[in-house]
């Protein structure tokens, strides 16, 4: 896993990297709730001053701020948005004020809004929680060892071939045969990272949108927007995606710098190590700022900035692509449901529990990427990092 959002992200995939291969540090517990909270301060601030740097673009005059924890309060922003209707947003925005817990409104979120004098909703941004980033981790490592598992399953197919001297695309394989092979190729590839052998390359496990800011307008103004992105000479703008079907916007995954003096003073300024103090870290050590955790970072973070318009705004939180839809989509579509990338989803999700619990040390990894186990073996060791009970038998 590879988040360029993230300034500690090589530190952040080398500690991954071992935790697939059984291979914990004692120091690694501290060391990713470290990480976490100079990280998640880092993006939180550097995505805010980048949302109000494309608002300045706009002619808009005062806007306010608004914390969101619950989808809930996003989409009650959205229904008070409203100026100018028509019957589509007329249906959708009744169709949930009659009936808002149908729409996922308890549905955690991490992120902000910017509403205008006028009440209007003008942007957001969110930061992917940790249980989002462990199921895209889970998808994209999935990918990536179907196709190794894959390649395995190929080269025995071929040594049979070669052994009754055909050509592979004559080799007739019985379906039990070629589930036996699958199989034997998954326990060599799991054999490998326990062996400390495998390694992930960066390209097919990156993640590069857990930042996110959402602008919404009219037409002309998403595309001041757009061009002042691609004008800016400290933005480099590596990719775009137009959306359509169900699912209507345009994103851009930026790379900007992050401004090291100011969030720095901004941590300390807003008493920032507040919001931290349950996470195992003294308030004397957090109270000491950011600046001697940021030797060798990267000096640049990447972001996804999606351009919409308040029409399709409304289809993506209450109508034809309701954001958390599109979650279970993707969800079922995995190529490979295999127990390895379940199980790297659990190890991330683990690593992330970790970081935000009151503990920063832990004795071992309770999740090996060649066993088996099943959701509530996770639960439980999560349970434990916040000194609940280990076991909630009723006898």
């Amino acid at each position: 896993m590879y988040i360029t959002s993230f300034v500690h992200r090589e530190e952040l995939f080398d500690m991954v990297q071992r935790w697939l291969c059984n291979r914990l540090d004692p120091s690694d517990g501290l060391r990713v709730t470290q990480i976490l909270v100079c990280d998640g301060f880092i993006l939180g601030e550097t995505l805010d001053a980048l949302t109000r740097l494309l608002l300045a673009t706009l002619p808009v005059q005062t806007y306010r701020t608004q914390r969101l924890h619950f989808k809930g309060e996003l989409r009650d922003i959205i229904c008070r948005s409203v100026q100018i209707s028509n019957p589509r947003i007329t249906e959708l925005v009744a169709s949930y004020k009659a009936n808002p817990d149908f729409f996922y409104k308890e549905a955690p979120v991490d992120g902000t809004a910017y509403i205008d004098e006028t009440d209007r909703l003008i942007a957001l941004y969110r930061i992917k929680r940790p249980r989002r980033i462990a199921e895209k981790a889970n998808r994209y490592i999935a990918g990536h060892i179907f196709r190794m598992v894959q390649n395995r399953a190929r080269q025995l197919a071929e040594e049979r071939a070669q052994q009754i001297g055909i050509p592979l695309e004559y080799l007739l394989t019985p379906e039990e045969e070629m589930e036996r092979e699958f199989t034997l190729a998954e326990e060599m590839i799991a054999g490998a990272f326990k062996e400390g052998k495998a390694r992930f390359e960066r390209p097919p496990v990156t993640i590069n949108d857990v930042g996110g800011i959402k602008c919404i307008g009219d037409n002309s103004s998403l595309h001041r927007i757009e061009e002042f992105i691609l004008q800016h000479p400290d933005f480099t703008v590596f990719e775009r995606a137009e959306h359509s079907g169900s699912y209507r916007a345009k994103s851009l995954i930026i790379d900007v710098p992050w401004d090291r003096d100011r969030i720095c003073r901004s941590f300390i300024e807003k008493r920032a190590w507040e919001k931290y103090a349950n996470r195992g870290i003294s308030e004397t050590e957090l109270r000491k700022g950011l600046d001697h955790l940021l030797e060798g970072v990267e000096p640049r973070i990447c972001i996804e900035v999606t351009l919409t318009t308040f029409e399709e705004l409304v289809e993506s939180e209450l109508g034809r692509s309701i954001h958390e839809e599109r979650i279970i989509n993707q969800r079922g579509q995995t190529v490979y449901t295999g127990y390895i990338p379940m199980n790297v989803e659990f190890l991330v999700e683990y690593l992330f529990a970790v970081a935000v619990s009151p503990q920063t040390r832990i004795d071992r990894l309770p999740i090996k990427l060649w066993g088996r186990y099943l959701p509530d073996t996770i639960s439980h060791h999560i349970r434990r990092l916040y000194y609940l009970p280990e076991h909630d038998a009723l006898y």
